[in-house]
C-alpha cells in the first residue's frame, strides 16, 4: 500500500476515536465505570456522531462551565426505553439529555424565566432540536415550570461528573488577623493512555515493518499492531501507545514528523 493511501484510509477509520480533549487540574477523573454507567460505555458515547445530517463532538468540561439556550422535557413516550448510557429512562428521576456533555455530568438547569431549578444527571444524547440545550427527564422539568410551558430558555451550569456533586470555591476576606484563604481547585475531567496511529494497512506485513519502525524510532513507547475487520476483510492499524496525555502525544507527532499521525484513545 503506498503511504499517501495509507494515511488518508488511517485518518478516516480513525475519525470514530479521535476526541475534543480539555485541560486538567490537579485532581483526575477519567471516564471509568461508574455507578451508572460502565468505562465502554463511556467511551461509546464520547465518540464523534452524526444525527439528522448534523455532525455533534462530546467533549469533557469543568465545574462551573456554563452554557444557555432552551430547554425542553421528555416523558411517557420513552419512559421504559434505553438511555445512551445503558439505562432505562425513567421519566420520574432527576436525569436529563445532552448532547455533547459527558455522561453522569450533573448540571444545574436555571428556568430563566421564573427562577426555579433542578440538578439533574446527563444519561442520554439529545435534544436534536435546532436552538435546544437539553431535555429534562418529565420530573426535573416538572420541578422549573417545563411541564406548563413546554419550552423555557435556560442557563445550564456544571457540577460535577460521576455523579457527583462538588461545592465551588470560595475564599475568605482578608481581615487584620486572618489572611485571605486561597482557592482549592474544582476537579476536571482528564484522560490518560493515549496513541498515536501512524498507518493503517490491508496486509499484516506492511504493519510489522511500520511496526519496527517506529518502535525504533522511541524504544520508550509500545508500538503495537490491532486487527480489525472492515468491509469483512482484515485492516492491521498501527499505534504507538503510552502516553500520558493529548499534548504528548501531540508532540510525538511534531518531533519525529508522523506525516498524517492520528491521535486516539484507545
Amino acid at each position: 500500500m503506498n503511504r499517501p493511501f495509507t494515511f488518508l484510509l488511517s485518518f478516516f477509520l480513525a475519525l470514530p476515536v479521535i476526541l475534543i480533549i480539555s485541560g486538567c487540574s490537579q485532581k483526575r477523573y477519567a471516564p471509568t465505570t461508574t455507578a451508572h454507567t460502565s468505562a465502554a460505555r463511556h467511551r461509546a458515547t464520547m465518540r464523534t456522531y452524526h444525527v439528522r445530517g448534523k455532525t455533534y463532538r462530546p467533549t469533557y468540561v469543568s465545574v462551573n462551565d456554563t452554557m444557555r439556550g432552551i430547554s425542553s422535557w421528555y416523558g411517557p413516550n420513552f419512559h421504559g426505553k434505553q438511555t445512551s448510557n445503558g439505562e432505562y429512562y425513567d421519566m420520574h428521576g432527576m436525569t436529563a439529555a445532552h448532547k455533547t456533555w459527558p455522561m453522569d455530568t450533573m448540571v444545574k438547569v436555571d428556568n430563566l424565566k421564573n427562577g426555579k431549578s433542578v440538578v439533574v444527571r446527563i444519561n442520554d444524547r439529545g435534544p436534536f432540536v435546532s436552538g435546544r440545550v437539553i431535555d429534562c427527564s418529565y420530573a426535573a422539568g416538572k420541578a422549573i415550570g417545563l411541564d406548563k410551558s413546554g419550552i423555557a430558555p435556560v442557563k445550564l451550569t456544571v457540577l460535577g461528573f460521576a455523579g457527583k456533586v462538588y461545592h465551588a470555591p470560595r475564599s475568605t476576606a482578608h481581615t487584620p488577623t486572618a489572611p485571605a484563604t486561597p482557592a482549592v481547585p474544582l476537579p476536571r475531567v482528564h484522560l490518560t493512555n493515549f496513541a498515536v496511529q501512524v498507518g493503517a494497512f490491508r496486509r499484516h506485513e506492511g504493519a510489522v515493518i511500520y511496526r519496527d519502525k517506529h518502535q525504533a524510532m522511541d524504544s520508550s513507547k509500545s508500538v503495537v499492531i490491532k486487527e480489525f475487520t472492515v468491509d469483512a476483510s482484515p485492516l492491521y492499524r498501527v499505534w504507538v501507545t503510552g502516553f500520558d496525555s493529548a499534548d504528548e502525544a501531540r508532540d510525538f507527532i511534531g518531533s519525529h514528523g508522523v506525516q498524517g499521525g492520528i491521535l486516539i484513545r484507545p
